[in-house]
């Protein structure tokens, strides 16, 4: 069987310095685990319970996500960060879905560091514990080059989920 339907998260991150200039930008797609594509089906087709909030994380690993990552086992294997100013992930805050597609533009996850850090990529999991193995990864993602971060500079990501017909 074919499918006929396309859909994935496309990130924009941002490295932002204090008085609000964008130093670094990228846009990049994700790939949507196994373990995400099964829980859009179960929930949409099969009527499982959706997870109440998803949340955003960021990995410090030179690590390059798979379809076959698990949020049990990807906190160890990306080498999560949990440095950032808060102390969970960054909750995900959806806009009004439309024509397809939905995005946290108007509330962007941030994530301010004490110190310098490399970041290599980001995530979105049904979890806000950082570096907890427990729920659903929805997403992840490797920047194509890695983000220097420091107490100066805030690392922002804006992250829009659309879906489409072939």
């Amino acid at each position: 069987m074919n499918s006929a339907l396309q859909g994935g998260f496309l990130y924009l991150v941002e490295v932002v310095d204090k008085a609000g200039n964008v130093v670094d930008s990228e846009e990049i797609h994700n790939l949507v685990p196994i373990e995400g594509l099964n829980h859009f089906l179960n929930v949409v087709l099969k009527g499982s319970a959706q997870a109440s909030a998803w949340y955003v994380g960021l990995f410090e690993g030179n690590y390059t996500p798979t379809t076959n990552d698990v949020m049990a086992t990807f906190a160890a294997a990306s080498t999560e960060n949990i440095t950032y100013t808060g102390g969970v992930r960054k909750t995900l805050t959806l806009g009004t879905v439309a024509t397809g597609a939905v995005d946290n533009t108007a509330n962007k996850a941030e994530f301010p560091f004490p110190g310098n850090k490399t970041i290599y990529g980001g995530f979105i999991s049904s979890s806000s514990a950082q570096g907890g193995t427990s729920g659903t990864l929805l997403s992840a993602v490797r920047f194509s080059s890695p983000k220097a971060v420091s107490a100066d500079f805030t690392l922002r990501i804006t992250a829009g989920f659309t879906i489409a017909s072939l």
